[in-house]
């Protein structure tokens, strides 16, 4: 966008950003729809810290949030996308851990 007070211009770039962020959602829920996939998603969001305190006391509690931030993103789009495949993940998760421990 060239002139912000330009109506059209706006409208434009609008409705390009929103067709982009659709697009990113699809691409997320196409993910989420294999076990393939929502196992990828779920080991990210376990290396990103997602689930766990990111705090040490020192500096690496800086590098450790930049991580989570990161999964907290992908864990944004994963519910604003498909929220009842988060579900399915984490259940297929769970029972990984319990196959696991048997």
């Amino acid at each position: 966008m060239r002139n912000a007070a330009d109506e059209n211009q706006v409208k434009k770039a609008s409705e390009k950003d929103r067709f982009s962020r659709e697009q990113e959602l699809l691409d997320v829920k196409n993910i989420l729809s294999t076990p393939h996939g929502r196992r990828f998603i779920w080991r990210y969001l376990g290396l990103a810290g997602v689930f766990r305190l990111s705090f040490t006391g020192n500096s690496e509690t800086f590098f450790n949030e930049g991580q989570r931030n990161i999964g907290l993103k992908i864990l944004d789009d994963v519910m604003e996308s498909s929220p009842e495949s988060y579900v399915l993940m984490s259940e297929e998760a769970r029972g990984k851990e319990i196959k696991e421990q048997i």
